[in-house]
């Protein structure tokens, strides 16, 4: 394991921030703990890649509040494109003056 941010999936939308704390501390110091509120995962960030790979092992699967946790290694985050032109045309063209033929 390379990093030591963690992914946390399928939590249950009453888990708080202290609840995971608590359960990750048990494999290293919890350094910080990120709750997307109403999409049901987290990011916990480990001390170490070393707490973090335990952590993993133990709790991927594991029950917590009823729901059983996906606990995978955090992957970076992927830059999103931006604009309105997915397909098709090219938007440095667009509103510059340059008119399709009308045939």
């Amino acid at each position: 394991m390379k990093g030591s941010k963690l992914y946390v999936g399928n939590l249950s939308y009453s888990i708080g921030e202290n609840d995971l704390r608590d359960a990750f501390s048990e494999f290293g110091n919890v350094t910080s703990v990120n709750i997307l509120t109403g999409r049901g995962f987290a990011f916990v960030e480990m001390e170490t890649p070393e707490a973090a790979q335990n952590a993993m092992e133990a709790l991927d699967g594991k029950e917590l509040d009823g729901r059983k946790l996906r606990v995978d290694e955090a992957k970076p985050q992927q830059k999103q494109k931006r604009g309105g032109f997915s397909k098709g045309g090219d938007r440095k063209d667009f509103g510059k003056g340059k008119r399709r033929p009308r045939w």
